[in-house]
């Protein structure tokens, strides 16, 4: 199952309303005011628009720099009302939330509370077991790092029956433990030995999440708040558990449900959902300023000691996400055309694609958002923006 579909798998669940008629690709964009001076961003601005023109319905992005501040946008927030997509949008980040998860834990170590050598099954006994998965033999550092070879629950056919398929409407207001899903990639093989190879995993995060609560007495988003966003300021930035709308300003989000390479006709509104069964793997809400901050602060050393950042950039091989892909824990390197390196992550959920990235010193960050998840890669925009002269 290609990475990209367990990104946008990971974080369960449904939404709303309506069956749309999807929109043309070949509709001329249609963007909101783009505030303040284009400070040589035109190039990233036409990424936004070829994405829209691809059939992207919108996208929402931010770009920080020595200076200052860029925010453009593209295409419609909303298929109905033909509304543009909003500047200031919260969003579904899915698997952005590894990061913030990844942060917790690095920040437990520095203090003690947990040792990255500590195993899965010191903190989590008897959960990873069966099928040749062995809790003993898997670090926390494996997790975070996807080198532990526990099996992806998205990858199983009964999650993407239910998460990619029209069958999604009916069960997309459930919650399901992540115990659930955890015990659902028990049931598979592991993809191969821990520590002998790389394979991403959203299960991975189920458990990381799991340890945090086991090692404060407390649930991880309770921790992610207390830890990450409220010292940040992070005022757009929630971990929603089972709350299923979006906090305002906020687009509609729309999903093909469908893995299909080729995507049908039918374009589903899955704006309301609940997140929870991503947890800590994917279910964060935030928006491109907020995603902007976190990341300039994390590569800035204002959330980690330096030891623990340094852990957290040492990377792995991550070729399923491309060739010039490294994973650290809970952070990606990527190698643009141009040369220039970027870290972050990107994340997906249905009805929601979006790319957080900054340079290793924090000092220019790009976040951007579609607000569909059948069509386009955010690369191109990320390119452009960090390897513009």
């Amino acid at each position: 199952m290609p990475v990209r579909e367990r990104l946008l798998g990971l974080a369960a669940v449904m939404t709303a309303a309506g069956v749309l008629a999807a929109p043309a690709a070949s509709a001329a964009p249609v963007g909101s005011p783009r505030p303040g001076a284009d400070h040589g961003h035109r190039a990233t601005q036409r990424a936004m628009d070829r994405a829209v023109e691809a059939g992207v319905p919108g996208v929402t992005g931010q770009a920080v720099d020595p200076h200052g501040t860029w925010t453009g946008t593209a295409g419609l927030g909303d298929l109905r009302t033909r509304a543009p997509r909003g500047a200031q949008d919260h969003f579904r980040v899915g698997s952005i939330t590894k990061t913030f998860t990844a942060v917790v834990l690095l920040q437990l170590a520095a203090e003690g509370g947990v040792d990255l050598d500590d195993t899965v099954g010191e903190w989590l006994p008897g959960l990873v077991e069966g099928n040749g998965h062995d809790g003993d033999a898997i670090t926390v550092r494996r997790l975070l790092n996807h080198t532990s070879g526990i099996h992806d629950y998205v990858a199983d056919p009964r999650f993407r029956r239910l998460r990619f398929t029209p069958e999604f409407m009916k069960h997309r207001f459930e919650t399901r433990s992540a115990e659930a899903w955890v015990r659902m990639a028990m049931s598979h093989r592991p993809q191969f030995r821990p520590g002998t190879g790389w394979g991403y995993s959203n299960t991975n995060y189920l458990l990381a999440g799991m340890i945090v609560e086991r090692a404060t007495g407390r649930p991880y988003g309770e921790e992610i708040r207390a830890r990450v966003i409220d010292p940040l300021g992070l005022r757009h930035t929630v971990v929603p558990g089972t709350r299923t709308t979006l906090p305002r300003p906020s687009s509609r989000a729309y999903s093909k449900l469908s893995v299909e390479s080729r995507a049908p006709s039918t374009t589903y509104d899955v704006t309301e959902l609940n997140p929870s069964e991503a947890g800590a793997a994917g279910e964060m809400i935030s928006s491109s300023a907020d995603l902007n901050r976190f990341y300039r602060a994390l590569l800035g050393g204002r959330l980690l000691p330096d030891e623990q950042l340094a852990q957290m950039k040492e990377t792995v091989p991550a070729k399923e996400l491309g060739p010039d892909v490294g994973y650290g824990l809970g952070l990606m390197r990527v190698r643009l055309p141009c040369g220039t390196a970027v870290w972050g992550h990107g994340g997906g959920i249905q009805g929601s694609q979006s790319e957080a990235m900054a340079t290793g010193d924090g000092r220019r960050a790009l976040a951007v958002n579609f607000n569909g998840d059948w069509t386009g890669g955010l690369r191109p925009i990320v390119a452009a923006e960090f390897c513009r002269r």
